[in-house]
């Protein structure tokens, strides 16, 4: 991991010690709060997938670019190299995709499983959509499908007790190992190659 760990012992601080060392997190403070949340689900120009996609690929975190589908980092990660597979045109369901999108949406996201193997080696993964706002889905009015990487104890008590995950990786930092990584692993998988 490049960069210092922002850890902060608890000896001198308010209250009673405990013995815990605390790992602020204040960028989940915007999730939780549900500021970056559209107030209209429906106005594409609020979608944070479709500004994504609209300016500079690091400002957005968009590590590919396909012709009818792009993949994106996750803002709010579970693990490091989280990605967001998702079609250009502002659609909430698998169902609304045509069959070019629907060919190149499951292309992508076996490219992105093979890019985050050769980047990362994750031991296994999570993929999957939720589908509107009762299945989980945060942002229900524009498709997208999670591809999360999984190690062998990248889970433990904080996501638990404090709505809080430590990452290890900045996002741009994750975001240009992955871009880099897509030049080659990518296409050999979007192609039906080994990756």
């Amino acid at each position: 991991m490049d960069g210092p760990v922002h850890a902060e012992p608890a000896d001198g601080l308010p209250g009673d010690p405990d013995g815990f060392e605390r790992l602020w997190t204040p960028h989940r403070m915007a999730y939780v709060r549900g500021e970056r949340k559209p107030a209209d689900p429906d106005d594409a120009q609020q979608c944070p997938f479709c500004r994504a996609q609209s300016g500079p690929d690091e400002d957005g975190l968009v590590v590919h670019r396909g012709e009818r589908v792009f993949v994106v980092l996750n803002l709010f990660p579970y693990n490091p190299g989280h990605l967001l597979v998702c079609p250009y045109r502002h659609v909430s369901s698998y169902v609304d995709l045509d069959a070019a999108e629907l060919a190149e949406f499951s292309a992508l996201t076996r490219a992105a499983l093979a890019t985050l193997r050769a980047a990362s080696n994750p031991a296994g993964f999570n993929v999957g959509m939720n589908q509107g706002a009762v299945a989980g889905a945060g942002i229900a009015a524009h498709l997208h499908q999670h591809v999360v990487p999984r190690w062998a104890g990248d889970a433990n008590f904080l996501p638990v007790v404090a709505r809080t995950k430590a990452l290890p990786e900045l996002l741009e930092d994750t975001r240009r190992r992955l871009a880099e990584a897509w030049t080659t692993a990518g296409p050999a998988a979007a192609a039906g190659g080994e990756g």
